[in-house]
């Protein structure tokens, strides 16, 4: 079985990490996968809209698979291949216009809260968990995690959830805005699949061009983020 799928229905593409029996722990293949996956959303004119999820009822992801850079580790330094993690991945550098949206199933940790983050709207099972656990491993968040999570919630409360690596349920993670929805876990697919067709009504290239500014212009002064407005909605008008 792959351990990552990927599949297209009308103008949705499904990305599904594959590994239910290691929490969908992320290792070098699934990264391989992700990164194929997010290029081929991009480059796929047929594909307006993403969702991305963990197979099965336990996990979105646990995040890296340990166990691979614990064996990785092993191997005396002057033979050691590349490390298992990719430089440029969903979470850093690579950057695509389309929309994301990650609908989060059980447990969502490390580097899998940083995939769910790396997309644009997430919604939640109400059995998800989500978490930052980095320190309690002596190591820290390093595939985007201490610099999306205080863009996208309270400072204070992104610096409690890193320094003490405390999970929150699914109520507390849309209290605090870092979900957008929570639904029962039946209803995860069917709801982030309505929210896919509900983009998909829409312009396409309005759609791209909105999360190209709003990405792009927050990190920006207000006035350099006006003129990129300006200049991405002059670019629109000249579209078909």
């Amino acid at each position: 079985m792959p351990t990552l799928i990927y599949d297209k229905k009308g103008r949705i593409a499904y990305i599904t990490i594959n590994r239910p029996e290691v929490r969908n722990a992320i290792n070098s293949e699934v990264w391989d996968g992700l990164i194929k996956a997010w290029i081929s959303v991009r480059d796929d004119p047929e594909v307006w809209v993403a969702i991305v999820t963990g197979a099965g009822d336990k996990a979105f992801s646990a995040g890296q698979d340990l166990k691979e850079i614990a064996e990785w580790m092993m191997i005396p330094e002057e033979k050691r291949p590349p490390m298992p993690i990719p430089e440029i991945t969903p979470m850093r550098g690579l950057e695509v216009w389309k929309p994301f949206i990650a609908a989060i199933n059980g447990i969502c940790t490390g580097g899998g809260l940083e995939l769910a983050m790396a997309c644009d709207i997430r919604i939640a099972a109400d059995n998800a968990r989500l978490g930052l656990a980095e320190v309690r491993q002596a190591i820290m968040p390093g595939m985007s995690g201490t610099q999306k999570l205080p863009r996208l919630v309270p400072l204070a409360k992104a610096l409690e959830m890193l320094m003490t690596g405390d999970f929150i349920d699914a109520q507390e993670a849309y209290r605090i805005g870092l979900v957008n929805k929570v639904v029962p876990l039946a209803e995860l697919m069917p709801t982030a699949e309505a929210l896919a067709n509900r983009i998909c009504e829409n312009g396409p290239l309005a759609v791209r061009a909105v999360k190209e500014a709003a990405s792009r212009g927050i990190e920006m002064s207000l006035a350099d983020g006006l003129r990129l407005e300006q200049e991405i909605a002059q670019r629109l008008s000249r579209s078909k």
